[in-house]
């Protein structure tokens, strides 16, 4: 007599849910220019406040504003020492968990490390600070969302761009992305000015003339001239030169808009020849981050190109280390120094 065959016995639900790991892999700041891997405790989902999710990190970019904490001059952003993840912002990430309605578990995110701690394995982060993109896009592109959301959400304030002469003083991977945006709004002309040679950028990021000068000898030639621009960009941050230059250069009438987290909370203005000129000063940080990162996402659709160039040099995770080295000297041909983190 046969015996019945059984079918096997389906236990899934009786296993317990793998545990997420104790520990995790980051970057640590263990001094002036230098990161050193160290292994730090994990963020679990029990963790979550409510807003927030815990994401797996796939990619990050470097940001001229993480280099302050890398060379030692500054401290990493929201926290009196170093932490391990920090220093950078910009992340790309599969979520694992989240206490935020409209972000999914198991979508890839882009978007802002609130803490600045995002050079981990894993890292919590705002919900409002991420936006879900088309996973088709990888990682190490899909991470230049970021500041082009910082520079779309900027261009918000400025409202004379079509038909106007412009330049953006810094033609770093920030300066670049100003030039392009302006130039696909309708500028008539655009002037890219950086130490650094970009002339062979200028084209593919719309920039009519590229100047390979110091910002305030530029500002000196244009100022005696008739043909100062009515926008004037500062995107290098963290110095006053080039925020005077701009104030130089700008013409009657204009607006200087400063870009970017300042290193002093205090900074010596021209005032008086800024009154002459009734000029606008203008400034901003990325508040609706989530709406930025939409607008960016819609950029990049009708810009495709804009992706095939931007990102340059990309380095492993545990080449952080020389990832820093590379995007702390600025050099032709770099743009975009993006990290692969191990999830990627």
């Amino acid at each position: 007599m046969s015996t019945p065959s059984q079918s096997p016995v389906d236990d899934t639900a009786a296993r317990p849910a793998p545990r997420p790991p104790a520990t995790m892999r980051a970057g640590l700041l263990t001094g002036p220019t230098t990161l050193t891997m160290v292994d730090a405790p994990a963020p679990r989902p029990d963790d979550l406040a409510d807003g927030e999710v815990l994401l797996r990190v796939l990619a990050g970019g470097i940001c001229g504003s993480d280099l302050p904490a890398f060379r030692g001059t500054g401290p990493v952003t929201g926290h009196p020492a170093p932490v391990p993840g920090g220093s950078l912002h910009e992340v790309v990430g599969e979520v694992l968990a989240s206490r935020d309605a409209r972000v999914r578990p198991g979508s890839r995110v882009v978007g802002w490390a609130s803490r600045f701690d995002g050079l981990a394995e894993r890292v919590v982060t705002r919900g409002l600070d991420v936006h879900e993109y088309d996973p088709a896009l990888p990682p190490t592109t899909a991470v230049m969302l970021q500041p082009l959301a910082c520079v779309l959400d900027a261009l918000e304030r400025v409202p004379r761009v079509a038909g106007a002469r412009v330049a953006v003083i810094g033609q770093g991977s920030t300066g670049l992305l100003f030039s392009h945006v302006m130039k696909a709004r309708g500028a008539a002309h655009v002037t890219g000015v950086d130490l650094v040679d970009r002339a062979d950028l200028a084209g593919r990021y719309g920039v009519d003339e590229p100047v390979h000068a110091g910002a305030l000898d530029w500002a000196a030639q244009v100022a005696a001239g008739r043909d100062q621009p009515t926008v004037v960009v500062e995107a290098v941050g963290h110095q006053i030169s080039t925020f005077t230059a701009a104030v130089h250069a700008v013409g009657i009438g204009g607006q200087v808009y400063c870009f970017g987290i300042p290193d002093d909370p205090v900074y010596p203005f021209p005032l008086a020849e800024f009154l002459r000129k009734s000029a606008t000063l203008t400034a901003g940080a990325t508040s609706a981050r989530r709406v930025a990162l939409e607008m960016a996402d819609a950029y990049l659709a009708e810009h495709p190109a804009l992706a095939e160039h931007y990102v340059t040099h990309t380095f492993a995770f545990d080449e952080a280390q020389r990832a820093y080295e590379r995007a702390m000297v600025p050099a032709p041909g770099r743009v975009k120094v993006v990290i692969d983190a191990p999830g990627g």
